[in-house]
């Protein structure tokens, strides 16, 4: 079961990708990453509502503090990467936003917090990433914004050159990483259906707060045409992380099961060129090939 398993969040992840650009690309909807934020929370607090009435996984006020802050560090990574999609193509976005495991790699590293032989393929998969994100970012600065204007023909959607387009998808790629790093911490002391469960409450907080501040405060309207592609990524978003805690469970075939799952975003690129009309220069997609092999070397040679 375990490469239906990987295969399944391979394909639901870059699904959630697909409609999370969907449904936060408009520029003229000024809350768009606010209302992803809320629909991720419904459908996550459902699900941990299913796991704990149904499942019988335990929760307390005391493991939902203890998990605090790394839940804190993901939601505020998730937002700033759904008001991110409104300024970027997703093909370049999603692969920057999920180098984040080589900063986990870095932070090891640095830290020493590592357990396990460091392959000196695990570390050329940490410099191919870096250097293919910082590649994107330059290319992305350097380019002729006629030829973006050219290239950008064919789609609905016109990005203007800004650093705060690069910036918002490493700002997820950090606190992504944090998050993790973080999380490999409090672990060690809560169950990880346990966290996982409080992950998913605070997310519904978060997204109660939010619904809040947009419906009620800014009289701002939810219409089910614009919030629809939100809330089927947010469905993908939970079935993918679903199937990903079972895939990892099979420590037999994590080797395999890796690599398929952290190629997830090769896959968003695909749909953001079949689906989104997005067209990109060589240049992008050369640093995209050198993120994506990175990131499946990674995987592999998990550290």
């Amino acid at each position: 079961m375990w490469f239906w398993l990987a295969l399944i969040t391979l394909l639901f992840w870059s699904g959630s990708d697909l409609f999370s650009k969907i449904g936060c690309r408009d520029a003229k909807d000024q809350y768009s990453h606010l209302k992803m934020v809320m629909a991720v929370g419904l459908v996550m607090g459902l699900h941990a509502c299913y796991e704990i009435f149904i499942g019988g996984v335990e929760i307390s006020w005391s493991i939902m503090l203890t998990y605090l802050p790394v839940s804190a560090l993901y939601i505020l990574s998730m937002a700033l990467g759904y008001l991110g999609l409104r300024y970027i193509e997703l093909s370049i976005s999603s692969p920057i936003c999920n180098s984040s495991g080589a900063l986990v790699a870095v932070m090891c590293l640095i830290t020493g917090d590592i357990t396990g032989n460091v392959t000196g393929w695990a570390l050329a998969a940490v410099a191919i990433i870096c250097a293919g994100v910082i590649g994107l970012g330059i290319v992305e600065a350097r380019e002729d914004p006629e030829l973006r204007a050219a290239r950008q023909e064919k789609s609905n959607y016109k990005y203007s050159k800004s650093w705060l387009a690069i910036l918002l998808p490493v700002a997820y790629c950090l606190l992504d990483a944090a998050g993790t790093f973080a999380d490999s911490l409090v672990l060690e002391k809560l169950n990880e259906d346990s966290a996982n469960v409080a992950y998913e409450l605070t997310f519904l907080a978060v997204g109660l707060v939010c619904f809040i501040y947009v419906v009620l405060i800014k009289r701002d309207k939810l219409i089910p045409k614009m919030e629809g592609p939100k809330y089927i990524g947010a469905v993908c978003e939970t079935i993918g992380q679903f199937a990903y805690i079972y895939a990892i469970a099979d420590e037999d075939h994590l080797m395999y099961s890796a690599p398929i799952i952290s190629a997830y975003c090769v896959a968003s690129v695909i749909w953001s060129r079949i689906f989104l009309k997005e067209k990109l220069s060589w240049k992008h997609y050369a640093c995209i090939v050198m993120v994506a092999l990175g990131i499946v070397i990674l995987g592999v040679f998990d550290i």
